[in-house]
Protein backbone atom coordinates (compact mmCIF):
# COMPACT_ATOMS: atom_id res chain seq x y z
CA UNK A 1 0.00 0.00 0.00
CA UNK A 2 1.37 3.40 -0.99
CA UNK A 3 0.71 6.32 1.37
CA UNK A 4 0.39 9.85 -0.02
CA UNK A 5 0.58 12.64 2.57
CA UNK A 6 -1.61 15.67 1.96
CA UNK A 7 -0.95 19.28 2.99
CA UNK A 8 -2.40 18.27 6.36
CA UNK A 9 -0.10 15.40 7.41
CA UNK A 10 -2.80 13.54 9.39
CA UNK A 11 -5.06 13.22 6.32
CA UNK A 12 -3.78 10.48 4.03
CA UNK A 13 -4.51 9.11 0.59
CA UNK A 14 -3.85 5.40 0.25
CA UNK A 15 -3.18 3.52 -2.96
CA UNK A 16 -3.81 -0.20 -2.46
CA UNK A 17 -2.10 -2.83 -4.57
CA UNK A 18 -4.43 -3.80 -7.40
CA UNK A 19 -4.08 -7.15 -9.17
CA UNK A 20 -5.57 -6.99 -12.66
CA UNK A 21 -5.84 -9.49 -15.48
CA UNK A 22 -8.25 -10.40 -18.26
CA UNK A 23 -10.85 -11.52 -15.69
CA UNK A 24 -10.98 -8.18 -13.87
CA UNK A 25 -9.23 -7.04 -10.70
CA UNK A 26 -8.76 -7.77 -7.01
CA UNK A 27 -7.66 -5.49 -4.19
CA UNK A 28 -7.74 -5.45 -0.42
CA UNK A 29 -9.76 -2.43 0.62
CA UNK A 30 -8.74 -2.77 4.26
CA UNK A 31 -6.35 -4.90 6.25
CA UNK A 32 -5.70 -3.75 9.82
CA UNK A 33 -2.09 -4.96 9.89
CA UNK A 34 -1.23 -3.41 6.49
CA UNK A 35 -2.98 -0.16 7.41
CA UNK A 36 -1.01 0.09 10.67
CA UNK A 37 2.30 -0.71 8.96
CA UNK A 38 1.70 1.87 6.21
CA UNK A 39 0.24 4.69 8.32
CA UNK A 40 1.37 4.09 11.90
CA UNK A 41 -2.31 4.24 12.93
CA UNK A 42 -3.85 1.27 14.76
CA UNK A 43 -7.58 1.74 15.07
CA UNK A 44 -10.71 -0.33 15.15
CA UNK A 45 -13.56 0.36 12.75
CA UNK A 46 -17.04 -0.26 14.16
CA UNK A 47 -19.41 0.76 11.37
CA UNK A 48 -19.55 0.70 7.55
CA UNK A 49 -21.68 3.21 5.62
CA UNK A 50 -22.57 3.72 1.97
CA UNK A 51 -24.16 6.66 0.17
CA UNK A 52 -25.33 7.18 -3.39
CA UNK A 53 -25.66 10.72 -4.72
CA UNK A 54 -26.17 12.44 -8.05
CA UNK A 55 -24.01 15.11 -9.68
CA UNK A 56 -23.44 18.33 -7.68
CA UNK A 57 -24.77 16.88 -4.40
CA UNK A 58 -22.63 18.17 -1.55
CA UNK A 59 -22.69 16.22 1.70
CA UNK A 60 -21.01 17.90 4.64
CA UNK A 61 -19.14 19.14 6.37
CA UNK A 62 -20.04 16.62 9.07
CA UNK A 63 -18.43 15.64 12.37
CA UNK A 64 -19.40 14.36 15.82
CA UNK A 65 -18.56 16.11 19.10
CA UNK A 66 -17.81 13.78 22.06
CA UNK A 67 -18.04 10.72 19.80
CA UNK A 68 -15.58 11.74 17.03
CA UNK A 69 -15.23 9.46 14.06
CA UNK A 70 -12.17 8.69 11.99
CA UNK A 71 -13.23 7.73 8.46
CA UNK A 72 -11.71 5.49 5.82
CA UNK A 73 -13.38 6.58 2.57
CA UNK A 74 -13.50 5.08 -0.89
CA UNK A 75 -15.57 5.57 -4.02
CA UNK A 76 -16.98 2.45 -5.67
CA UNK A 77 -18.88 4.20 -8.49
CA UNK A 78 -18.17 7.56 -10.11
CA UNK A 79 -16.11 10.34 -8.59
CA UNK A 80 -16.17 12.91 -5.83
CA UNK A 81 -14.08 15.78 -4.58
CA UNK A 82 -13.39 14.99 -0.93
CA UNK A 83 -12.66 17.60 1.77
CA UNK A 84 -11.36 17.47 5.34
CA UNK A 85 -11.19 20.51 7.65
CA UNK A 86 -9.04 20.40 10.77
CA UNK A 87 -11.21 21.56 13.69
CA UNK A 88 -8.80 20.62 16.49
CA UNK A 89 -7.91 23.87 18.30
CA UNK A 90 -4.60 22.46 19.57
CA UNK A 91 -3.48 21.45 16.06
CA UNK A 92 -0.91 23.38 14.01
CA UNK A 93 -3.28 22.98 11.07
CA UNK A 94 -6.45 24.20 12.86
CA UNK A 95 -8.85 25.84 10.35
CA UNK A 96 -6.93 24.47 7.38
CA UNK A 97 -8.57 22.26 4.79
CA UNK A 98 -7.46 19.78 2.19
CA UNK A 99 -9.40 18.64 -0.88
CA UNK A 100 -8.67 15.95 -3.45
CA UNK A 101 -10.47 13.74 -5.98
CA UNK A 102 -11.48 10.20 -5.13
CA UNK A 103 -12.66 8.03 -8.01
CA UNK A 104 -13.76 4.47 -8.54
CA UNK A 105 -11.24 4.25 -11.38
CA UNK A 106 -8.24 5.29 -9.26
CA UNK A 107 -9.29 3.04 -6.36
CA UNK A 108 -7.61 5.44 -3.94
CA UNK A 109 -8.80 5.47 -0.33
CA UNK A 110 -8.74 8.46 2.04
CA UNK A 111 -8.03 8.38 5.77
CA UNK A 112 -9.60 11.29 7.66
CA UNK A 113 -8.87 11.00 11.39
CA UNK A 114 -11.17 12.03 14.23
CA UNK A 115 -11.12 15.77 14.86
CA UNK A 116 -11.92 16.76 11.30
CA UNK A 117 -15.10 17.94 9.60
CA UNK A 118 -15.59 15.88 6.44
CA UNK A 119 -17.60 16.36 3.29
CA UNK A 120 -17.63 15.76 -0.44
CA UNK A 121 -19.29 16.89 -3.65
CA UNK A 122 -20.18 14.52 -6.50
CA UNK A 123 -18.41 15.45 -9.73
CA UNK A 124 -19.69 12.57 -11.90
CA UNK A 125 -23.30 11.86 -12.92
CA UNK A 126 -23.66 9.58 -9.88
CA UNK A 127 -21.31 8.36 -7.16
CA UNK A 128 -21.38 5.69 -4.51
CA UNK A 129 -19.19 6.27 -1.48
CA UNK A 130 -18.36 3.67 1.15
CA UNK A 131 -16.67 4.51 4.40
CA UNK A 132 -15.70 2.86 7.65
CA UNK A 133 -15.94 4.77 10.94
CA UNK A 134 -14.08 4.44 14.23
CA UNK A 135 -17.16 5.24 16.33
CA UNK A 136 -20.88 4.68 15.93
CA UNK A 137 -23.21 7.27 14.45
CA UNK A 138 -24.55 9.39 17.30
CA UNK A 139 -27.24 11.84 16.13
CA UNK A 140 -27.16 13.86 19.36
CA UNK A 141 -23.42 14.51 18.86
CA UNK A 142 -23.53 15.23 15.13
CA UNK A 143 -22.56 18.73 14.03
CA UNK A 144 -22.26 20.39 10.62
CA UNK A 145 -19.76 23.02 9.59
CA UNK A 146 -20.89 25.50 6.91
CA UNK A 147 -19.59 24.28 3.54
CA UNK A 148 -19.01 27.83 2.25
CA UNK A 149 -17.56 29.42 5.40
CA UNK A 150 -15.38 32.30 4.14
CA UNK A 151 -13.08 31.95 7.17
CA UNK A 152 -12.22 28.42 6.03
CA UNK A 153 -12.19 29.27 2.31
CA UNK A 154 -12.68 25.88 0.69
CA UNK A 155 -12.33 26.11 -3.08
CA UNK A 156 -15.10 23.72 -4.13
CA UNK A 157 -15.05 22.65 -7.80
CA UNK A 158 -18.70 23.74 -8.27
CA UNK A 159 -20.66 26.93 -7.53
CA UNK A 160 -24.22 25.85 -6.79
CA UNK A 161 -24.27 22.48 -5.03
CA UNK A 162 -27.38 20.51 -4.19
CA UNK A 163 -27.68 20.55 -0.38
CA UNK A 164 -30.07 19.28 2.22
CA UNK A 165 -31.44 21.89 4.62
CA UNK A 166 -29.18 20.90 7.51
CA UNK A 167 -26.01 21.33 5.41
CA UNK A 168 -27.25 24.56 3.84
CA UNK A 169 -27.73 26.34 7.18
CA UNK A 170 -24.80 24.91 9.15
CA UNK A 171 -22.68 26.97 11.54
CA UNK A 172 -19.54 28.79 10.40
CA UNK A 173 -16.34 27.77 12.16
CA UNK A 174 -16.30 30.81 14.50
CA UNK A 175 -19.66 29.64 15.94
CA UNK A 176 -19.12 25.87 15.70
CA UNK A 177 -18.26 23.47 18.48
CA UNK A 178 -14.71 22.26 17.87
CA UNK A 179 -12.25 19.89 19.50
CA UNK A 180 -9.66 21.00 22.10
Amino acid sequence: MKVIRTEIPDVLILEPKVFEDARGFFLETYNRRSFKEATGVDIEFVQDNQSRSVKNVLRGLHYQIERPQGKLIRVTLGEIWDVAVDIRKSSKTFRKWVGFPLTAASRRIAWVPAGFAHGFVVTSDVAEVQYKTTDYYSPQHERVLLWKDPDVGIKWPIRDPVLNERDQWAAPLRQAEVFS
